[in-house]
Protein backbone atom coordinates (compact mmCIF):
# COMPACT_ATOMS: atom_id res chain seq x y z
CA UNK A 1 0.00 0.00 0.00
CA UNK A 2 2.61 2.14 0.59
CA UNK A 3 4.01 2.29 -2.99
CA UNK A 4 1.49 3.51 -4.49
CA UNK A 5 0.76 7.15 -4.43
CA UNK A 6 -2.16 8.17 -3.32
CA UNK A 7 -5.11 9.89 -5.53
CA UNK A 8 -5.97 13.34 -5.30
CA UNK A 9 -9.14 12.82 -4.06
CA UNK A 10 -7.72 10.97 -1.21
CA UNK A 11 -7.59 14.83 0.79
CA UNK A 12 -11.73 15.48 -0.22
CA UNK A 13 -12.29 11.99 0.46
CA UNK A 14 -10.99 12.52 4.30
CA UNK A 15 -12.45 15.46 4.95
CA UNK A 16 -16.22 14.25 3.87
CA UNK A 17 -15.56 11.29 6.44
CA UNK A 18 -13.62 12.91 9.72
CA UNK A 19 -16.24 16.28 9.35
CA UNK A 20 -17.39 16.18 12.91
CA UNK A 21 -20.77 18.35 11.80
CA UNK A 22 -21.61 16.11 9.01
CA UNK A 23 -23.53 13.12 10.80
CA UNK A 24 -23.34 11.49 7.17
CA UNK A 25 -22.56 8.27 5.93
CA UNK A 26 -19.76 8.42 2.88
CA UNK A 27 -20.78 6.66 0.03
CA UNK A 28 -17.93 6.10 -2.39
CA UNK A 29 -19.57 6.02 -6.25
CA UNK A 30 -17.37 5.54 -8.83
CA UNK A 31 -16.98 3.33 -12.75
CA UNK A 32 -14.97 -0.06 -12.03
CA UNK A 33 -11.44 0.06 -11.82
CA UNK A 34 -10.91 3.37 -11.15
CA UNK A 35 -9.12 2.67 -7.93
CA UNK A 36 -11.51 2.93 -4.81
CA UNK A 37 -10.87 0.15 -2.96
CA UNK A 38 -7.24 1.69 -2.71
CA UNK A 39 -8.18 4.66 -1.61
CA UNK A 40 -10.00 3.47 1.05
CA UNK A 41 -6.79 1.81 1.85
CA UNK A 42 -5.14 4.96 2.07
CA UNK A 43 -7.53 5.93 4.13
CA UNK A 44 -6.93 3.59 6.56
CA UNK A 45 -3.38 4.15 6.82
CA UNK A 46 -3.87 8.46 6.96
CA UNK A 47 -5.81 7.68 10.11
CA UNK A 48 -2.98 5.42 11.57
CA UNK A 49 -0.10 8.13 11.18
CA UNK A 50 -2.55 10.44 12.91
CA UNK A 51 -2.57 8.22 15.45
CA UNK A 52 -5.89 6.44 15.53
CA UNK A 53 -5.50 2.99 17.13
CA UNK A 54 -5.76 0.12 14.70
CA UNK A 55 -8.91 -1.45 16.73
CA UNK A 56 -10.70 1.13 16.35
CA UNK A 57 -10.74 1.06 12.22
CA UNK A 58 -12.36 -2.28 10.63
CA UNK A 59 -12.32 -3.01 7.09
CA UNK A 60 -15.14 -4.82 5.97
CA UNK A 61 -14.99 -6.46 2.24
CA UNK A 62 -19.03 -7.59 2.18
CA UNK A 63 -18.79 -9.93 -0.65
CA UNK A 64 -16.99 -12.24 1.35
CA UNK A 65 -18.97 -15.86 1.00
CA UNK A 66 -18.97 -15.78 5.27
CA UNK A 67 -21.17 -12.33 5.48
CA UNK A 68 -23.84 -13.50 3.30
CA UNK A 69 -27.04 -12.87 5.13
CA UNK A 70 -25.63 -10.66 7.92
CA UNK A 71 -26.85 -7.63 9.10
CA UNK A 72 -24.50 -4.60 9.39
CA UNK A 73 -25.91 -4.06 12.57
CA UNK A 74 -24.65 -7.69 13.68
CA UNK A 75 -21.22 -6.71 12.11
CA UNK A 76 -20.56 -3.89 13.65
CA UNK A 77 -21.36 -5.84 17.15
CA UNK A 78 -19.22 -8.52 16.19
CA UNK A 79 -16.39 -5.58 15.35
CA UNK A 80 -16.63 -3.79 18.62
CA UNK A 81 -16.75 -7.49 20.62
CA UNK A 82 -13.51 -8.55 18.53
CA UNK A 83 -12.00 -5.16 19.89
CA UNK A 84 -13.51 -3.40 22.78
CA UNK A 85 -11.92 -0.39 23.28
CA UNK A 86 -14.44 1.91 25.43
CA UNK A 87 -15.99 5.17 24.09
CA UNK A 88 -14.67 7.03 21.47
CA UNK A 89 -14.83 7.44 17.48
CA UNK A 90 -14.68 4.21 15.37
CA UNK A 91 -13.98 4.05 11.42
CA UNK A 92 -16.40 1.27 9.82
CA UNK A 93 -15.10 0.73 6.01
CA UNK A 94 -17.45 -1.72 4.07
CA UNK A 95 -16.21 -2.55 0.65
CA UNK A 96 -18.51 -4.12 -2.35
CA UNK A 97 -21.51 -2.78 -0.19
CA UNK A 98 -23.65 -3.72 -3.34
CA UNK A 99 -23.03 -7.41 -2.71
CA UNK A 100 -25.41 -7.06 0.60
CA UNK A 101 -28.88 -7.15 0.35
CA UNK A 102 -30.85 -3.97 1.22
CA UNK A 103 -27.92 -2.52 2.97
CA UNK A 104 -28.97 0.93 2.93
CA UNK A 105 -31.58 0.01 5.18
CA UNK A 106 -29.65 -1.02 7.84
CA UNK A 107 -27.27 1.50 7.50
CA UNK A 108 -29.64 4.47 7.88
CA UNK A 109 -30.14 3.27 11.03
CA UNK A 110 -26.44 3.30 12.75
CA UNK A 111 -26.03 6.76 11.18
CA UNK A 112 -28.47 8.47 13.03
CA UNK A 113 -28.19 6.63 16.49
CA UNK A 114 -24.46 5.75 16.61
CA UNK A 115 -23.02 9.10 16.43
CA UNK A 116 -19.51 7.55 17.44
CA UNK A 117 -19.16 5.65 13.82
CA UNK A 118 -17.97 7.24 11.13
CA UNK A 119 -18.93 4.80 7.77
CA UNK A 120 -17.62 5.08 4.90
CA UNK A 121 -19.13 2.25 1.72
CA UNK A 122 -18.19 1.80 -1.57
CA UNK A 123 -18.67 -0.95 -4.18
CA UNK A 124 -18.29 -1.50 -7.99
CA UNK A 125 -21.67 -1.77 -8.96
CA UNK A 126 -22.17 1.98 -9.24
CA UNK A 127 -25.54 2.23 -10.91
CA UNK A 128 -27.16 0.10 -7.92
CA UNK A 129 -25.28 2.23 -4.74
CA UNK A 130 -26.30 5.36 -6.58
CA UNK A 131 -30.18 4.31 -7.07
CA UNK A 132 -29.58 2.52 -3.38
CA UNK A 133 -28.32 5.69 -1.95
CA UNK A 134 -30.19 8.42 -3.29
CA UNK A 135 -33.51 6.39 -2.35
CA UNK A 136 -33.19 5.45 0.74
CA UNK A 137 -30.44 7.92 2.45
CA UNK A 138 -31.34 11.50 1.73
CA UNK A 139 -29.96 13.68 4.41
CA UNK A 140 -27.92 10.50 6.27
CA UNK A 141 -25.35 9.64 2.99
CA UNK A 142 -22.96 11.58 0.99
CA UNK A 143 -22.03 10.39 -2.40
CA UNK A 144 -18.62 10.93 -3.33
CA UNK A 145 -17.97 10.52 -6.95
CA UNK A 146 -14.42 9.10 -7.86
CA UNK A 147 -13.65 9.92 -11.14
CA UNK A 148 -11.32 7.88 -13.74
CA UNK A 149 -7.91 9.42 -13.67
CA UNK A 150 -7.76 13.05 -14.49
CA UNK A 151 -4.77 14.44 -16.38
CA UNK A 152 -2.89 15.88 -13.66
CA UNK A 153 -3.21 13.02 -11.71
CA UNK A 154 -2.08 10.82 -14.26
CA UNK A 155 1.08 12.72 -14.90
CA UNK A 156 1.70 12.87 -10.52
CA UNK A 157 1.35 9.28 -10.53
CA UNK A 158 3.26 7.90 -13.97
CA UNK A 159 7.25 7.45 -13.33
CA UNK A 160 7.93 9.49 -16.18
CA UNK A 161 8.44 13.26 -15.04
CA UNK A 162 5.73 15.52 -16.02
CA UNK A 163 6.14 18.28 -18.46
CA UNK A 164 4.28 20.55 -16.79
CA UNK A 165 3.46 21.49 -12.96
CA UNK A 166 1.63 23.77 -10.86
CA UNK A 167 4.18 26.46 -9.50
CA UNK A 168 1.39 28.22 -7.01
CA UNK A 169 -2.61 27.96 -7.81
CA UNK A 170 -3.43 28.67 -11.01
CA UNK A 171 -0.08 29.27 -12.34
CA UNK A 172 1.38 26.36 -14.17
CA UNK A 173 5.40 25.98 -16.03
CA UNK A 174 5.18 24.27 -18.71
CA UNK A 175 8.60 22.66 -19.69
CA UNK A 176 8.22 21.50 -23.26
CA UNK A 177 4.76 21.15 -25.61
CA UNK A 178 6.09 18.12 -27.76
CA UNK A 179 6.67 16.49 -24.47
CA UNK A 180 3.04 17.43 -23.00
CA UNK A 181 1.24 16.25 -25.68
CA UNK A 182 3.22 12.73 -26.58
CA UNK A 183 2.08 12.22 -22.63
CA UNK A 184 -1.36 13.75 -23.19
CA UNK A 185 -1.40 11.36 -26.55
CA UNK A 186 -0.71 8.13 -24.18
CA UNK A 187 -3.45 9.99 -20.79
CA UNK A 188 -5.96 9.66 -23.81
CA UNK A 189 -5.54 6.14 -24.92
CA UNK A 190 -4.43 4.83 -21.35
CA UNK A 191 -4.86 7.07 -18.56
CA UNK A 192 -8.28 7.19 -17.04
CA UNK A 193 -7.83 3.57 -15.14
CA UNK A 194 -4.77 3.21 -12.70
CA UNK A 195 -3.79 0.09 -13.82
CA UNK A 196 -4.16 0.98 -17.90
CA UNK A 197 -2.29 3.83 -17.10
CA UNK A 198 0.80 2.35 -14.56
CA UNK A 199 1.02 -1.38 -15.36
CA UNK A 200 2.59 -2.25 -18.87
CA UNK A 201 1.47 -5.82 -18.38
CA UNK A 202 -2.01 -4.49 -18.71
CA UNK A 203 -1.76 -1.46 -21.37
CA UNK A 204 -0.11 -4.44 -23.29
CA UNK A 205 -3.70 -6.10 -23.83
CA UNK A 206 -5.83 -3.34 -23.13
CA UNK A 207 -8.61 -5.10 -24.64
CA UNK A 208 -8.88 -7.32 -22.46
CA UNK A 209 -8.08 -5.34 -19.72
CA UNK A 210 -11.24 -2.46 -20.39
CA UNK A 211 -13.53 -5.22 -22.12
CA UNK A 212 -13.48 -8.13 -19.44
CA UNK A 213 -12.63 -6.51 -16.96
CA UNK A 214 -14.95 -3.57 -17.02
CA UNK A 215 -17.55 -3.27 -19.67
CA UNK A 216 -18.53 -6.55 -19.44
CA UNK A 217 -19.00 -6.68 -15.56
CA UNK A 218 -21.08 -3.69 -15.62
CA UNK A 219 -23.35 -4.61 -19.00
CA UNK A 220 -23.24 -8.53 -18.23
CA UNK A 221 -23.69 -8.51 -14.33
CA UNK A 222 -24.57 -4.72 -12.80
CA UNK A 223 -27.16 -3.30 -15.09
CA UNK A 224 -29.35 -6.53 -15.77
CA UNK A 225 -29.33 -7.64 -11.99
CA UNK A 226 -30.31 -4.01 -11.44
CA UNK A 227 -32.78 -3.10 -13.99
CA UNK A 228 -33.83 -6.83 -14.83
CA UNK A 229 -32.35 -6.54 -18.81
CA UNK A 230 -32.79 -9.53 -20.67
CA UNK A 231 -31.77 -8.98 -23.96
CA UNK A 232 -27.77 -8.40 -23.14
CA UNK A 233 -26.82 -8.08 -26.71
CA UNK A 234 -28.95 -5.32 -27.38
CA UNK A 235 -27.42 -3.53 -24.74
CA UNK A 236 -23.55 -4.22 -25.23
CA UNK A 237 -24.69 -3.19 -29.33
CA UNK A 238 -26.04 0.11 -28.73
CA UNK A 239 -23.87 0.85 -25.88
CA UNK A 240 -20.54 -0.40 -28.65
CA UNK A 241 -22.46 2.36 -31.24
CA UNK A 242 -22.35 4.78 -28.58
CA UNK A 243 -18.86 4.57 -27.59
CA UNK A 244 -17.62 4.43 -31.23
CA UNK A 245 -19.47 7.90 -31.80
CA UNK A 246 -18.14 9.67 -28.70
CA UNK A 247 -18.05 13.25 -28.73
CA UNK A 248 -20.92 13.52 -31.57
CA UNK A 249 -23.93 14.77 -32.23
CA UNK A 250 -26.90 11.90 -32.06
CA UNK A 251 -30.69 11.21 -32.19
CA UNK A 252 -32.69 8.63 -30.78
CA UNK A 253 -34.11 8.27 -34.27
CA UNK A 254 -30.41 7.81 -35.80
CA UNK A 255 -29.86 5.45 -32.95
CA UNK A 256 -32.70 3.34 -33.59
CA UNK A 257 -32.08 3.13 -36.85
CA UNK A 258 -28.59 2.50 -37.34
CA UNK A 259 -29.28 -0.21 -33.90
CA UNK A 260 -32.38 -2.01 -34.75
CA UNK A 261 -33.48 -1.17 -31.22
CA UNK A 262 -37.03 0.90 -30.57
CA UNK A 263 -36.45 4.68 -29.59
CA UNK A 264 -38.09 3.46 -25.86
CA UNK A 265 -35.72 0.82 -24.95
CA UNK A 266 -32.67 3.49 -26.26
CA UNK A 267 -34.05 5.75 -23.84
CA UNK A 268 -34.21 3.15 -20.85
CA UNK A 269 -30.59 1.64 -22.14
CA UNK A 270 -28.97 5.11 -22.66
CA UNK A 271 -30.37 6.06 -18.76
CA UNK A 272 -28.94 1.98 -17.66
CA UNK A 273 -25.40 3.19 -18.96
CA UNK A 274 -25.44 6.71 -17.14
CA UNK A 275 -26.30 5.39 -13.69
CA UNK A 276 -23.52 2.99 -14.56
CA UNK A 277 -20.93 6.04 -15.28
CA UNK A 278 -20.06 4.46 -18.74
CA UNK A 279 -21.50 7.29 -20.11
CA UNK A 280 -22.66 10.64 -20.20
CA UNK A 281 -25.23 12.36 -21.98
CA UNK A 282 -25.19 16.28 -22.72
CA UNK A 283 -28.06 18.73 -24.05
CA UNK A 284 -28.04 21.00 -26.79
CA UNK A 285 -28.90 24.80 -26.27
CA UNK A 286 -29.75 27.22 -28.57
CA UNK A 287 -27.58 30.95 -29.51
CA UNK A 288 -29.50 31.84 -26.03
CA UNK A 289 -28.21 29.04 -23.76
CA UNK A 290 -31.32 27.72 -23.49
CA UNK A 291 -33.10 24.31 -23.56
CA UNK A 292 -35.20 22.60 -26.55
CA UNK A 293 -38.32 22.44 -26.35
CA UNK A 294 -38.77 19.43 -27.69
CA UNK A 295 -35.33 17.66 -27.32
CA UNK A 296 -34.37 15.59 -30.66
CA UNK A 297 -30.15 15.51 -30.35
CA UNK A 298 -27.95 15.32 -27.97
CA UNK A 299 -24.10 14.73 -27.53
CA UNK A 300 -22.96 11.40 -25.71
CA UNK A 301 -19.62 10.98 -24.22
CA UNK A 302 -17.85 8.49 -22.97
CA UNK A 303 -16.81 9.10 -19.29
CA UNK A 304 -13.27 7.67 -19.83
CA UNK A 305 -11.44 7.76 -23.74
CA UNK A 306 -9.34 4.92 -22.37
CA UNK A 307 -12.74 2.54 -23.16
CA UNK A 308 -12.48 3.49 -26.70
CA UNK A 309 -8.95 2.38 -27.19
CA UNK A 310 -10.33 -1.04 -25.08
CA UNK A 311 -12.79 -1.32 -27.45
CA UNK A 312 -11.45 -0.14 -30.95
CA UNK A 313 -7.85 -0.19 -30.33
CA UNK A 314 -4.99 2.79 -29.53
CA UNK A 315 -5.33 5.73 -31.95
CA UNK A 316 -2.41 7.75 -32.86
CA UNK A 317 -2.58 11.89 -32.72
CA UNK A 318 -3.00 12.39 -36.69
CA UNK A 319 -6.07 10.17 -36.84
CA UNK A 320 -9.23 11.80 -37.76
CA UNK A 321 -10.49 9.79 -34.83
CA UNK A 322 -8.58 11.56 -32.58
CA UNK A 323 -10.06 14.80 -32.44
CA UNK A 324 -13.18 13.35 -30.51
CA UNK A 325 -10.96 11.32 -28.17
CA UNK A 326 -9.28 15.15 -27.21
CA UNK A 327 -12.77 16.15 -26.78
CA UNK A 328 -13.90 13.21 -24.80
CA UNK A 329 -10.73 13.55 -22.34
CA UNK A 330 -11.75 17.06 -21.55
CA UNK A 331 -15.56 16.31 -21.35
CA UNK A 332 -13.62 13.69 -18.66
CA UNK A 333 -12.09 16.10 -16.35
CA UNK A 334 -15.56 17.82 -15.60
CA UNK A 335 -18.39 16.32 -16.13
CA UNK A 336 -18.31 14.72 -12.19
CA UNK A 337 -17.99 18.08 -10.57
CA UNK A 338 -21.53 18.79 -11.63
CA UNK A 339 -21.12 21.87 -13.28
CA UNK A 340 -23.95 22.34 -15.81
CA UNK A 341 -22.12 21.43 -19.14
CA UNK A 342 -24.14 21.85 -22.43
CA UNK A 343 -23.19 22.22 -26.04
CA UNK A 344 -24.94 25.20 -28.85
CA UNK A 345 -26.21 23.67 -32.09
CA UNK A 346 -28.51 26.09 -34.08
CA UNK A 347 -29.69 28.04 -36.87
CA UNK A 348 -30.25 27.55 -40.43
CA UNK A 349 -26.38 27.52 -41.27
CA UNK A 350 -25.52 25.16 -38.39
CA UNK A 351 -23.59 26.91 -35.96
CA UNK A 352 -22.11 25.04 -32.95
CA UNK A 353 -20.23 25.76 -29.67
CA UNK A 354 -18.52 22.36 -28.61
CA UNK A 355 -19.14 22.85 -24.67
CA UNK A 356 -21.14 25.79 -22.85
CA UNK A 357 -21.29 26.20 -19.26
CA UNK A 358 -24.62 27.41 -17.60
CA UNK A 359 -24.42 29.36 -14.65
CA UNK A 360 -26.48 28.79 -11.46
CA UNK A 361 -29.47 31.17 -13.24
CA UNK A 362 -29.45 29.12 -16.28
CA UNK A 363 -27.14 31.39 -18.21
CA UNK A 364 -24.10 30.72 -20.28
CA UNK A 365 -21.13 31.37 -18.45
CA UNK A 366 -18.40 29.98 -20.08
CA UNK A 367 -18.03 28.52 -23.04
CA UNK A 368 -14.84 26.03 -25.30
CA UNK A 369 -14.10 25.40 -28.38
CA UNK A 370 -12.42 21.97 -28.98
CA UNK A 371 -9.35 21.77 -31.65
CA UNK A 372 -6.58 19.66 -32.25
CA UNK A 373 -4.91 21.82 -34.32
CA UNK A 374 -3.39 25.30 -34.81
CA UNK A 375 -5.23 26.45 -37.53
CA UNK A 376 -7.05 28.73 -35.56
CA UNK A 377 -4.42 30.13 -34.06
CA UNK A 378 -4.65 34.29 -35.03
CA UNK A 379 -7.67 33.57 -36.68
CA UNK A 380 -9.97 33.55 -34.43
CA UNK A 381 -12.48 35.24 -36.83
CA UNK A 382 -12.90 32.14 -38.48
CA UNK A 383 -14.85 30.77 -35.58
CA UNK A 384 -18.40 31.73 -36.76
CA UNK A 385 -20.38 30.01 -34.35
CA UNK A 386 -18.29 30.66 -31.27
CA UNK A 387 -18.33 34.46 -32.18
CA UNK A 388 -21.98 34.70 -32.63
CA UNK A 389 -22.21 32.78 -28.76
CA UNK A 390 -19.85 34.96 -27.79
CA UNK A 391 -21.75 38.24 -28.90
CA UNK A 392 -25.34 37.63 -28.15
CA UNK A 393 -24.59 36.38 -24.62
CA UNK A 394 -21.76 38.64 -23.80
CA UNK A 395 -19.51 36.89 -22.72
CA UNK A 396 -16.00 38.32 -21.39
CA UNK A 397 -13.51 35.28 -22.28
CA UNK A 398 -14.48 32.03 -24.21
CA UNK A 399 -11.28 29.17 -24.14
CA UNK A 400 -10.25 27.45 -27.60
CA UNK A 401 -7.95 24.75 -27.14
CA UNK A 402 -4.95 24.22 -29.81
CA UNK A 403 -2.26 21.60 -30.85
CA UNK A 404 0.67 23.54 -29.31
CA UNK A 405 0.24 27.14 -29.61
CA UNK A 406 -0.78 29.97 -27.23
CA UNK A 407 -3.11 32.85 -28.61
CA UNK A 408 -5.09 35.82 -27.60
CA UNK A 409 -7.42 37.91 -29.35
CA UNK A 410 -10.19 40.81 -28.35
CA UNK A 411 -13.61 39.85 -30.69
CA UNK A 412 -16.76 42.92 -29.61
CA UNK A 413 -14.81 43.17 -26.23
CA UNK A 414 -14.76 39.32 -25.70
CA UNK A 415 -11.39 37.50 -25.36
CA UNK A 416 -10.87 34.62 -26.85
CA UNK A 417 -7.99 32.32 -25.56
CA UNK A 418 -6.54 29.75 -26.93
CA UNK A 419 -4.38 26.84 -25.45
CA UNK A 420 -2.99 23.88 -26.04
CA UNK A 421 -5.51 21.21 -25.41
CA UNK A 422 -3.20 19.40 -23.27
CA UNK A 423 -2.32 22.46 -20.95
CA UNK A 424 -6.10 23.20 -20.54
CA UNK A 425 -6.59 19.51 -19.99
CA UNK A 426 -4.33 19.79 -17.03
CA UNK A 427 -5.73 22.57 -15.49
CA UNK A 428 -8.95 21.48 -15.35
CA UNK A 429 -7.81 18.28 -13.88
CA UNK A 430 -5.79 20.38 -11.06
CA UNK A 431 -8.88 22.66 -10.70
CA UNK A 432 -11.64 19.81 -10.13
CA UNK A 433 -9.43 18.28 -7.33
CA UNK A 434 -9.59 21.33 -5.72
CA UNK A 435 -12.71 22.28 -6.18
CA UNK A 436 -12.00 25.69 -7.38
CA UNK A 437 -12.03 26.19 -11.15
CA UNK A 438 -10.60 29.28 -12.33
CA UNK A 439 -10.54 29.97 -15.70
CA UNK A 440 -10.02 33.47 -15.23
CA UNK A 441 -6.88 33.29 -13.12
CA UNK A 442 -5.19 30.48 -14.94
CA UNK A 443 -2.02 30.96 -16.29
CA UNK A 444 1.48 29.58 -17.63
CA UNK A 445 4.16 31.28 -17.03
CA UNK A 446 6.79 32.27 -19.93
CA UNK A 447 4.56 32.08 -22.38
CA UNK A 448 4.29 34.24 -25.17
CA UNK A 449 1.14 34.87 -27.23
CA UNK A 450 0.94 35.22 -30.70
Amino acid sequence: MSALHPRAYLEPVRQLLLEPKLRRAVVLLGPRRVGKTILIRHLIQSLLKDGVAAQRIAYVEMDHPLLHGQSLEALVRQIEEAAPEGDGTRYLFFDEIQSHKDWEKYLKPLVDHRPDLRILVSGSAAAALKRQSTESGAGRFTDFLLPPLTFSEYLYLHPEPAAICEEEPGVYVLENIDHLNAQFVDYVNFGGYPELALSPIVRSNPARFVKSDIVDKVLLRDLPQLYGIKDIQELNSLFTLLAFNTAEEVSFERLSQRSGVGKPTIQKYIKYLEAAFLIKRVFRVDQDGKRYQRERNFKVYLTNSAMYTGLFGVRKADEPEFGHLVETALFAQRFHEGARLNYAHWGADDSEVDLVELSSALKPGAALEIKWSDKYVGRSESLKGLIKFTSKNRLPLVWVTTYSKFSKTIIDGCEFRHWPAAVLAFHYGVRAVQGRLAGYEAQVKGITYE
